[in-house]
């Protein structure tokens, strides 16, 4: 594995992105995470997983970089695999915890959001979507799975600005869970975790997705149209020149 590390310990499974500074989250990182969250799905040996990354940074979100390349066939393909991982992701039977280890926009958020529970490193991070101010059309299975924390009216109103969160802005909307130092970041995850894997295992599993039955049932159902209308948008001059203004900071920095 190329973007990841595993370590297993005490039927708990840490998972590290480990792709570059950022994590940014190209096909063979999504590739990679997602195999091995259904390996990890269908191993009894293993009752939990943590996600993480290295600070400065839990994952800068979608890899613009690698993005700005595609031609349409690969971007049709890359937005269809992101919509199937993330489907995955919410419907991960097991308990799922962040610890997240820095800044987290975007897709970095997503990720997050898709777990259990969410504890974040204090610090001069930023969380939160800001799809639309980069030029992507946010689909409803994403507004669904930010609504689901914070409620539709902040979810509405943090989209629709793009707003980033500071971590303390987090905690007081619901978007993370707790704040810890980034040195105590997996004791904090993994105290919440094991809350979570000492109930009966089945009945925790078979509540969490009842809970998430809507949840879910966005995010896995057809976007096909969603899609056509992301795709439009992402090759329209208006969005490549934000991408292209996006990148050009990217490179001087």
């Amino acid at each position: 594995m190329n973007t990841i590390k595993v370590s297993v310990k005490d039927r708990l499974a840490t998972i590290t992105l480990d792709k570059g500074k950022s994590n940014a989250l190209g096909r063979e990182l999504i590739t990679e995470l997602d195999d091995m969250l259904k390996n990890i799905a269908a191993d009894d040996n293993i009752g939990g997983v943590i996600l993480t990354g290295k600070a400065p940074f839990f994952s800068a979100g979608l890899d613009l970089v690698e993005l700005y390349g595609y031609n349409e066939a690969e971007a049709k393909s890359f937005f269809q695999l992101f919509f199937n991982f993330t489907a995955n992701l919410v419907s991960f039977k097991k308990p799922m915890v962040a610890a997240i280890s820095g800044h987290s926009p975007a897709g970095g958020c997503v990720i997050a959001l898709a777990c259990d529970a969410r504890v974040m490193a204090e610090g001069q991070y930023i969380i939160g979507l800001n799809e639309v101010p980069v030029g992507i059309i946010v689909p409803n299975s994403i507004f669904q799975l930010y609504s689901f924390w914070i409620g539709k009216g902040e979810a509405t109103r943090s989209l629709l600005t793009g707003k980033l969160f500071s971590p303390e802005e987090a905690l007081k909307v619901g978007l993370v869970d707790e704040l810890v130092k980034n040195e105590s970041l997996l004791t904090a995850a993994e105290r919440k975790i094991k809350k979570f894997m000492e109930q009966e295992s089945n009945t925790w599993s078979q509540s969490k997705l009842n809970i998430r039955e809507e949840l879910i049932a966005a995010m896995t159902a057809d976007q096909s149209a969603t899609l056509e209308k992301m795709l439009a948008q992402w090759w329209s001059p208006n969005t490549r020149h934000i991408l292209e203004t996006i990148l050009a900071n990217l490179q001087r920095k």
